[in-house]
């Protein structure tokens, strides 16, 4: 009876690697920081006069005390940034669905390639986005005042390292690992 408990026991350490779990740790951070990212209203900023995020452009007027807004889908670099940016973001969280689920029916092995792949393909969208936007950014906007990269864009930069991570767990072959764990 003791030799069933323990083969069973092994089977089920084997089928759940801990690498496993953490790249569905890291798909999970990744997704969340790609929503932080996409509802950040502070991509940019201009000391107290001006912020832009994916979506609106705002700026203050020095003689006035009300902020005058425009959305920012009216330029083409700025669409392409959102749609490779959101591009990315789809692919992250299908990929964890598909993750979270070949995890609940046991289809592990079988899935963990294609979630690679597809974690591989968000962060080549996404780098593509964040190498786009401040090289647009710079080139089309002129602010006469000091500007930073704000915590927006860097939510999105940690989703691409998150989504990297995943990717990297993912390609890594359990079944070497079966006998530390």
């Amino acid at each position: 009876m003791s030799s069933s408990v323990s083969a069973t026991e092994e089977v089920r350490v084997s089928a759940l690697t801990p690498l496993k779990l953490v790249g569905l740790a890291c798909v999970f951070f990744a997704l969340c920081l790609d929503i932080g990212a996409t509802l950040s209203p502070a991509w940019v900023t201009a000391e107290d006069q001006y912020y832009l995020s994916l979506w609106d452009s705002c700026w203050k007027p020095v003689s006035s005390v009300e902020w005058s807004c425009s959305s920012t889908l009216a330029t083409d670099w700025q669409i392409a940034t959102l749609a490779l940016l959101l591009g990315g973001a789809a692919l992250t969280l299908f990929s964890f669905l598909v993750a979270l689920i070949s995890l609940c029916f046991g289809s592990r092995s079988r899935c963990y390639k294609t979630i690679a792949v597809m974690l591989f393909s968000a962060v080549v969208l996404q780098v593509c986005s964040l190498v786009l936007f401040p090289i647009k950014f710079i080139e089309t906007v002129s602010l006469r005042v000091y500007h930073e990269f704000n915590w927006g864009y860097g939510l999105a930069w940690g989703s691409t390292i998150f989504s990297f991570g995943g990717a990297i767990l993912y390609c890594l072959n359990p079944k070497n690992y079966e006998d530390y764990y």
